[in-house]
């Protein structure tokens, strides 16, 4: 049976069966009674063919991937885009730190954490956070598709800047001219896929963004001391 979620602002109608889903979007299922933004409906077929392709993946693991991919698909309808990345939420402003796999963006989300106190750093998504553009600024908002972890909170939290991460062994933080911040915001955004309209509508945001929300390259050790060289920067 299909159930309601209020995620990013957004009323989801989606059925969610396998354990995954369900436990990861628990803190998401609304109550209201009104019609879905998005609605979600996975054939039985469609899971097949997604599991011939790729069949080290259980039948849990196929519908949480498969329904994340309909959801951020949705997204450009209603002015936002997903992103890989991880996003804190500090004294009620959203940094995003953003990095290719493997290079250590969650890591570097919990040592904040670490830093200034899990009372005072949430972590908002630890994987793919939605940004959705509100008036002339983007909102930064958790959802249940947070990759590995269950690290997700169901809230809405005004953006403030984006910094991707590179490993080094010295702390440095630039801002991005824009040129440099759109190569990178394109390569970590969940692009659409053989959709010339939607991939207009993303280049458009991405514009917007740039021109309204820094965007940072910080080469970085794992170190509270990355940590303290972005809050400077940043705040």
């Amino acid at each position: 049976m299909a159930s309601i979620y209020s995620i990013a602002g957004l009323s989801v109608e989606m059925e969610s069966s396998g354990d995954i889903l369900r436990k990861q979007g628990a803190r998401y299922r609304s109550t209201e009674d009104h019609s879905a933004d998005i609605t979600i409906r996975l054939s039985e077929e469609r899971i097949k063919r997604f599991g011939d392709k790729y069949p080290h993946l259980n039948q849990h693991e196929r519908e949480y991937l498969l329904t994340g991919a309909e959801f951020y698909g949705s997204l450009m309808e209603y002015n936002g885009f997903g992103l890989h990345a991880s996003a804190i939420a500090m004294d009620n402003r959203a940094v995003l730190f953003s990095a290719p796999c493997n290079t250590g963006k969650s890591t570097h989300a919990r040592l904040w954490q670490q830093y200034f106190g899990a009372n005072r750093v949430v972590i908002i998504n630890d994987d793919k956070p939605v940004l959705r553009l509100k008036g002339d600024s983007f909102q930064v908002y958790g959802t249940p598709w947070s990759g590995k972890t269950d690290l997700s909170a169901n809230i809405q939290v005004p953006l403030q800047a984006v910094v991707f991460l590179e490993q080094a062994q010295d702390n440095d933080i630039k801002r991005l001219d824009h040129k440099e911040a759109v190569k990178m915001l394109i390569y970590q955004s969940l692009r659409p896929n053989n959709d010339a309209l939607k991939m207009h509508q993303l280049l458009v945001l991405l514009d917007v963004l740039i021109k309204t929300t820094p965007v940072y390259r910080l080469t970085c050790t794992v170190s509270q001391e990355a940590v303290k060289l972005v809050h400077e920067a940043l705040f």
